[in-house]
């Protein structure tokens, strides 16, 4: 009897392109790449390097990193995370955040492998005084009042080591990645 390839859901988080001109990746030259890879169902969504694609095997992060490099002729840091994953940070934001011009900054960090660890909510130098962060395996959850957004220890954290070990989205993104991957 033949063994049956059961097919899984996949996103694949970019870090830093399209990012102030640098580093330029076009998402219909992206979901080429995804399917030469294999990939099918490959959706991309926005500008920030989110792919939602099937698999029959888990793909490896290197693998993905090599093919893009190859493609783009530049280096391009992944985080690759099953549907699940991906639901399952999506459902820990609490639903009254959101991420709005007037009222709030709702972000979720997607925290690579190193990184993920709950206390990384110490070692980014979370200021409960001003904002809310939590951890849940595999992201860190942030809201900060815009008032507020200036005191966020989101500010000093960019540029530092720790910073690379992650990539983030805001809400709004998060719950629509979650989204595309019950489709």
């Amino acid at each position: 009897m033949k063994d049956i390839l059961e097919v899984m859901r996949y996103v694949c988080l970019l870090r830093g392109i399209n990012v102030g001109g640098n580093h330029r990746v076009e998402m219909s030259r992206l979901k080429t790449v995804f399917e030469s890879y294999g990939a099918t169902n490959v959706v991309t969504y926005i500008n920030s390097g989110n792919v939602v694609f099937d698999a029959n095997n888990q793909p490896s992060s290197k693998e993905v990193q090599s093919l893009l490099s190859n493609e783009f002729g530049f280096d391009i840091p992944v985080l690759l995370l099953s549907a699940k994953q991906i639901r399952d940070i999506a459902d820990a934001v609490p639903k009254e955040w959101q991420n709005d011009r007037e009222q709030a900054k709702s972000d979720v960090l997607y925290l690579f492998p190193d990184a993920d660890k709950p206390e990384i909510v110490e070692q980014i130098g979370y200021r409960p005084e001003f904002e809310t962060v939590l951890y849940v395996p595999g992201a860190l959850l942030s809201h900060v009042k815009r008032a507020n957004q200036g005191r966020s220890c989101l500010l000093k954290l960019m540029g530092t080591p720790l910073y690379k070990q992650m990539t983030i989205r805001n809400v709004n993104t998060a719950r629509k990645l979650a989204e595309l991957c019950t489709e």
